[in-house]
């Protein structure tokens, strides 16, 4: 067992390390890694979205959030299209994007069943609830 570290922040991002290895292991396959698969799935979860509520919803700020897009954008995945405001961009799946998703979706699974599997189904529900009131607890920072 890792030694907990005084540090809630080292802490969490070293657990988030080892998850995404975990995740990005089952994906390899795909050409995606879990980052890219999280964006694919949040804006199938919300469909067209402006940029700035895509960045909220996933806590990215916009230089970030812009980079990740990027790639995504390039391979022909998502797709935007100006808002009602000029500095608006609104983001969408494109067909190849949810073709993308969903045969990636089986990889993820994989990922999602393994974690699930190592951690518990008790530590698996608690977990949960605590990361939704580790956001809240962080948020506006």
């Amino acid at each position: 067992m890792p030694v907990l570290l005084p540090c809630a922040c080292a802490n969490l991002r070293r657990a988030s390390r080892a998850v995404t290895r975990l995740y990005n292991h089952e994906l390899q396959a795909t050409g995606l890694e879990v980052t890219q698969y999280t964006l694919l799935m949040a804006l199938d979860l919300k469909g067209e979205a402006p940029q700035g509520e895509l960045g909220k919803l996933l806590a990215l700020d916009t230089t970030t959030l812009t980079r990740m897009l990027a790639p995504l954008q390039k391979r022909g995945w998502i797709a935007d299209r100006p808002g009602d405001d000029r500095r608006q961009r609104l983001l969408r799946l494109t067909a190849a994007g949810r073709e993308k998703l969903n045969s990636s979706r089986k990889h993820w699974e994989r990922a999602q069943a393994r974690f699930q599997q190592r951690l518990g189904a008790r530590a698996w529900r608690q977990m949960g609830g605590l990361l939704a009131e580790v956001a809240r607890a962080s948020q506006g920072a």
